[in-house]
């Protein structure tokens, strides 16, 4: 599966009239012909207010497998210098911890 670019997702959202939700940036992406690509990586951001170019940049993911070889330090130490404070990582099928097996009982 291909993935968008952090450019294509950028050059779609060229004409964003900031600050805008992510309601607002997919549908000025579909507005601009965006491809699927685009706008799943624009499904996959928090649901926050974004007041430029730059707060999406740090939200987007545009390939959910590149830390797929990372250790749990390596992961941490992307977590605490990306993104904006509050917003969510990428999500992904984890498996659940026992205290969560737990729970579901």
């Amino acid at each position: 599966m291909a993935h968008a670019t952090l450019d294509d997702v950028l050059g779609a959202l060229r004409n964003v009239d900031f600050p805008a939700d992510k309601t607002e940036l997919l549908e000025a992406a579909r507005s601009a012909g965006a491809g699927d690509e685009v706008l799943s990586a624009l499904r996959g951001i928090p649901p926050e207010t974004y007041t430029n170019r730059e707060d999406i940049a740090r939200s987007i993911r545009t390939d959910p497998d590149t830390d797929l070889g990372h250790s749990p330090a390596q992961r941490g130490e992307q977590a605490r210098q990306g993104g904006k404070p509050g917003l969510s990582q990428h999500l992904r099928e984890v498996p659940k911890t026992p205290i969560e097996e737990e729970l579901d009982r």
